[in-house]
């Protein structure tokens, strides 16, 4: 892949990510359509009962009714390829149920690493690693 594309792909990331830290449903789901193919393929810590890119909305609306307030900040990007890697500190307020967990009102805090694959200008796979003991440790499920 050329050095613009890849360029295009970190862009079209960037998008992406600005949709998602808007806290905005709809604007969240928009982003989706708009940057992820409908066959998307997800390795990730997700709920089941969806594949593609359906699997993606309903990951953020489980995230946004639990931590309304979720914010992804991007520590580190590394472009090669088709790939960009993204290396994440995510923070939120734990406002509703999460993992069956009622609210704390608890802030986490707690990191997280995802690989996105480009095909045609869209994002076609995510692979990712979301510290979620940090998470639940956080919010009292686990000991420390």
């Amino acid at each position: 892949m050329s050095a613009a594309g890849a360029a295009n792909n970190a862009a079209t990331l960037n998008r992406f990510r600005s949709a998602m830290n808007s806290g905005d449903p709809e604007i969240i789901s928009k982003a989706i359509d708009e940057f992820v193919a409908p066959d998307l393929l997800f390795d990730a810590p997700v709920p089941m009962g969806a594949t593609g890119a359906e699997a993606l909305k309903r990951v953020w609306e489980v995230l946004l009714r639990a931590f309304p307030d979720i914010h992804v900040t991007v520590e580190e990007t590394v472009t090669e390829g088709d790939k960009v890697v993204s290396r994440n500190t995510v923070t939120g307020t734990h406002r509703d149920e999460y993992q069956g967990l009622p609210p704390t009102g608890k802030t986490v805090t707690y990191n997280e690493i995802f690989i996105f694959r480009f095909a045609d200008g869209r994002i076609a796979e995510i692979r990712g690693v979301v510290d979620v003991l940090a998470q639940l440790r956080q919010l009292g499920a686990l000991p420390s």
